[in-house]
């Protein structure tokens, strides 16, 4: 029994859960039915609310009140329009085609809204009934739209036109707009230019001769057919006429570019976009050809006109170009001709400085027209740039076709002088600009910029540098100091090297060679150029002290350099010194001089910083002669030792006149003085700068020679004295070997005596005031007797 009857429960479950299901959908259904339902009902009292407020609003379109006290449109309440409103109109007319504009724009949103409830629910039966009536409330809104649009063009009412163009985008009508816009204002200003027939044939004005429109070939194009007898008869005053008509347009263009700027959201802008594209390529077009006409003729207002309308609808470009295609580039192919491939047509050389005189001259007469133009005061034509897109442009490309070696530095010279050339016709373009803003505004352009980058001085410097550093550093190999003949000094220099050096110098601040944009360089290269010939000279001048200079050393000139030729070295420095310091830092000042006091100053400085380490090397030159007399002289000095052999164990007399060594102690120092290059080369200063040098350190060798040679024999003396008193003890002899003994050493000091004394003399010849040299008063107080040690007397 309970079998079946469970499985008859598990039956009903299952009966119960589908009928549960069943009834949940079912709910879920009536709920959507409802909500339907209730949106139907809403959308039905919508569209009849809007059906009733759009026909209110059109029957009361021609009520608006004028004086707007109660215009608040957009609260939708007491916008009921009075009678009388042609009186009001003429008193105030503005505010009545605003408040129209506005009630059409909010007229329009309704429409909008009704055509789109309209399109939802064009399947519900009492739709069709209102088809008719709706496209009647359109064609009256349309009516109604196109007359206050008409109205506020002719008047230029901005916020009439704007709230129109809004009504407009809002019902999807643009095409009614722009066929206004079309008839109203452009067809009647274009038929002024262009006339035609009402038929549709047109009479055309503009040539058709470029029919490739290409205003940049710099072919005068003329007005023909029905405009030619007018021109042949009053050309000027139809240029001008066209010129103003053209502006007009052209700020009429500007206009419809802004409200399509600040319309390009609205849905309709996008199809008036191809058209307004094409008007605005008909008025280059047509622009174009006049202000080729004008500038042909000269014509003034013509091209003023044209400037005009050019910077209204902000394109410049076309007016540069065509200025440079019609009037610049048939000047300049006059003076360097070149093809449009890039070839070369016929040049003479690379230099530029005539073609330039010859540019400038055709500038001046043909060019100067517009650029007069251009530059009127408060004119607005700051924004053209005739110098630069214009002139400046084409002659960049004919120096680059027809005369490219023009700016290769490989060829220092010529590249400097087309280089200085430029930048004087630079410089003449300058003076065409009205101010200075318009100079930094010229020489900001990307022309300029570009035409400059075309100078590559920083290759240019290279190349000198090579070349002026080369030739000082081929004058310092040589192995030994190179005299130069007196007829070849102009600048009063004894060696090549030297010259050489004030050459270079010269030669980097040479109106052939310097360029004051990078003085800085050149200022370097002139340090470089001193410290490299100092370095030189340093560098020799320790390797003759310390010996050390093989065959094949840089230094083996200073090694093997006799002292009169090292009196070269010392006349060529002190001149290099006072012509660096002198002259040619004067000569610098001058080119210099339109630079800052800051800026002198420090070039001053370092320059006399060159100089003084030219005039500090001279002590080190006198100093290496001295140490070449002293040994000299030293070798004479290294006889004195025969005197110990002349008196020990001797019965010699005791000396009564000098050695026959001292006169020549000093004949080596006496022949250098002596010498012709010394008299005519070193001054008074320096010879007693290098005698007393000399002296002093003669007579300290002196001084060490005769000290070793005394102390010895005293060393002698004493020892011989004890080997004879020790023998004396042992066989009791005399004393009379001690007594000799003293006698020798007195004898060789008393020669020594006498010997320092004519030493004294000698230095007296030479102006040297013995007693004033130390080691020489050493020398007297060592051999001197007692009775001579207070006092040096000769």
């Amino acid at each position: 029994m309970r079998a079946p009857l469970v499985e008859v429960r598990e039956k009903v479950l299952g009966f119960r859960s589908d009928v549960e299901m069943s009834l949940s959908e079912l709910e879920c259904g009536l709920r959507d039915r409802n909500v339907a339902s209730e949106a139907r009902g809403v959308f039905e009292l919508l569209i009849d609310a809007s059906r009733v407020l759009a026909k209110k609003l059109i029957k009361e379109l021609h009520s608006v009140p004028v004086d707007g006290s109660n215009g608040d449109l957009h609260t939708g309440e007491n916008s009921h329009l009075s009678n009388g409103v042609s009186k009001q109109h003429s008193k105030n007319g503005k505010d009545l085609r605003e408040t129209q504009s506005m009630l059409l724009e909010r007229i329009a949103s309704e429409m909008n809204r009704l055509k789109f409830y309209f399109a939802h629910a064009k399947d519900l039966p009492f739709i069709d009934n209102m088809e008719k009536r709706i496209q009647n409330a359109s064609s009256l809104l349309d009516t109604s739209l196109g007359h206050c649009f008409v109205d506020g063009l002719t008047h230029q009412d901005e916020n009439a036109v704007y709230n129109c163009l809004r009504a407009y985008a809002a019902v999807d009508n643009t095409q009614n707009a722009e066929d206004i816009f079309r008839s109203t204002v452009v067809a009647p200003l274009v038929q002024k230019v262009i006339p035609y027939s009402s038929s549709g044939v047109e009479l055309h004005s503009v040539p058709v001769d470029g029919s490739n429109g290409d205003l940049h070939t710099g072919e005068n194009s003329h007005l023909s057919n029905g405009v030619s007898k007018q021109h042949s008869k009053n050309g000027k005053d139809l240029r001008e006429t066209q010129s103003m008509l053209l502006e007009r347009i052209a700020s009429e263009m500007n206009r419809l570019k802004f409200y399509f700027a600040h319309a390009k959201d609205l849905p309709f802008i996008d199809n008036m976009e191809k058209r307004i594209q094409n008007a605005s390529s008909l008025l280059d077009t047509s622009l174009g050809h006049c202000f080729v006409d004008g500038l042909t003729h000269q014509d003034e207002n013509a091209v003023y006109s044209c400037l005009c309308a050019y910077a209204a609808v902000d394109n410049t470009q076309n007016a540069e170009d065509i200025f440079r295609s019609t009037v610049v580039a048939p000047l300049v192919q006059k003076v360097i001709p070149y093809s449009s491939s890039g070839m070369v047509s016929g040049s003479a050389g690379d230099e530029l400085e005539e073609d330039y005189k010859q540019i400038k001259h055709l500038i001046a007469q043909d060019c100067t027209f517009l650029l007069q133009i251009s530059s009127t005061e408060n004119s607005g034509f700051h924004v053209f740039s005739f110098l630069a897109n214009s002139i400046l442009k084409e002659v960049l490309c004919a120096i680059q076709h027809g005369k490219p070696g023009a700016f290769s530095p490989g060829r220092p010279t010529e590249f400097l002088k087309n280089y200085k050339s430029s930048l004087g016709f630079l410089a003449d373009l300058e003076g065409y600009c009205p101010s200075r803003s318009a100079v930094a505004n010229f020489r900001a352009e990307a022309v300029y910029v570009d035409f400059m980058k075309q100078w590559n001085i920083g290759v240019y410097f290279s190349l000198t540098f090579q070349e002026i550093a080369g030739s000082l550093d081929s004058a310092l190999v040589g192995s030994k100091l190179a005299p130069i003949q007196k007829s070849d000094s102009e600048h009063g220099l004894t060696l090549k090297q030297s010259l050489t050096l004030l050459e270079c110098l010269k030669s980097c601040w040479r109106e052939d060679v310097l360029l004051i944009s990078i003085s800085d360089r050149f200022l370097r290269l002139t340090l470089q150029l001193i410290s490299r010939y100092v370095n030189w000279l340093s560098a020799g001048l320790f390797a003759r002290k310390t010996r050390n200079a093989g065959s094949n050393s840089p230094f083996e000139w200073a090694v093997s350099a006799a002292p009169d030729d090292l009196v070269y070295v010392i006349h060529d420095l002190d001149h290099l010194a006072a012509d660096v310091c002198g002259n040619f830092i004067g000569h610098v000042f001058e080119i210099l001089k339109s630079c800052s006091t800051e800026e002198v100053d420090l070039v001053k400085d370092s320059i006399l910083q060159g100089g003084k380490s030219l005039k500090d090397l001279v002590p080190s030159v006198i100093d290496s002669i001295i140490d070449t007399l002293a040994e000299k002289c030293g070798e004479e000095v290294q006889l004195l030792r025969g005197i110990v052999a002349a008196y020990r164990m001797t019965n010699k007399p005791p000396p009564v006149r000098h050695s026959h060594y001292v006169s020549g102690v000093l004949h080596p120092l006496q022949v250098f003085l002596d010498g012709e290059r010394v008299t005519t080369y070193l001054t008074e200063d320096t010879k007693g700068k290098l005698v007393q040098g000399a002296a002093f350190k003669i007579t300290g060798r002196y001084y060490e020679l005769a000290a070793d040679t005394v102390t010895t024999v005293r060393k002698t003396e004493t020892t011989l004295q004890r080997l004879r008193d020790g023998v004396r003890e042992r066989k009791g002899a005399s004393s009379d070997a001690s007594g000799h003994n003293v006698i020798e050493t007195d004898n060789i000091c008393m020669q020594l005596f006498l010997d320092i004394q004519e030493y004294g003399r000698n230095l007296a010849t030479l102006g040297v005031e013995a007693a004033r040299i130390p080691s020489y008063t050493s020398l007297w107080h060592l051999v001197a007797p007692q009775d001579r040690q207070t006092e040096i007397r000769f």
